[in-house]
């Protein structure tokens, strides 16, 4: 085994401690559980979001999230980053620097204060929450690929639950979206334009009445099948 120090050394950052622990106490491609994390480290409150913190410095950690196979109290150490247990590998990337008030305010308004993954704003009750839970709004920072190879660190907005565990899927190609949209036929170009102006989709009745279908047990959808076979013959 490669010869690192003790996550146990305390003369060590919390983030260099948790980096140490997932190489020597978990092995890449192996799963633990949040249980274990903390019985790791007894003595910190938060290491939960120090070890959110090694993504910044290239380590891929997935939860469910990012692998359905995985259960909510589960997550795997997929790859290792950045040795952030020598001086000068912790330094926080400059994306992390902290946002100014008016930058936060800017970002809101551009993105209409809604979350930009699941659309919801600031106050609402999530669907599945019972109206118990209600969203806050954060503004963080998403990578983004540029056409030109570069790569940027863009403002966007999301609720707290959508901006938690950001895996590898937050990183946007945007080079690759632009080539499928310029692959879509003259009709379908016009009306993604108007979603991008109205800033949502709008549904046809076709879409809207495929969406209640789908609900429905399989003795109504049977009944709506013999219904439509009927009306088509």
């Amino acid at each position: 085994m490669e010869e690192v120090p003790s996550y146990q050394d305390k003369k060590f950052g919390t983030m260099a401690r948790a980096a140490l622990w997932l190489i020597t106490e978990v092995g890449e491609g192996e799963i633990f559980t949040k249980a274990r994390l903390r019985e790791a480290f007894p003595e910190v409150a938060q290491i939960d979001r120090r070890l959110r913190d090694l993504r910044d410095h290239g380590w891929r950690i997935d939860t469910s999230r990012d692998d359905p196979a995985l259960h909510q109290q589960e997550q795997r150490f997929v790859t290792r980053g950045a040795d952030v247990w020598i001086p000068g590998k912790s330094k926080a990337p400059k994306h992390k620097a902290s946002l100014t008030a008016s930058q936060r305010a800017k970002a809101l308004q551009d993105d209409n204060h809604l979350c930009r993954s699941c659309g919801i704003g600031a106050g609402e009750a999530y669907e599945d929450g019972g109206g118990v839970e209600l969203a806050k709004l954060n503004v963080s920072r998403r990578k983004v690929l540029l056409p030109g190879g570069t790569v940027e660190y863009q403002l966007i907005t999301e609720c707290k639950r959508c901006g938690t565990g950001g895996g590898p899927d937050r990183e946007v190609d945007l080079g690759a979206l632009l080539e499928l949209v310029e692959s879509l036929a003259p009709l379908e170009q016009r009306l993604f334009a108007k979603w991008i102006d109205a800033d949502q989709r709008t549904f046809s009745p076709l879409e809207k009445v495929w969406g209640i279908y789908r609900t429905l047990p399989q003795q109504s959808r049977a009944a709506v099948a013999q219904a439509i076979g009927d009306m088509t013959d």
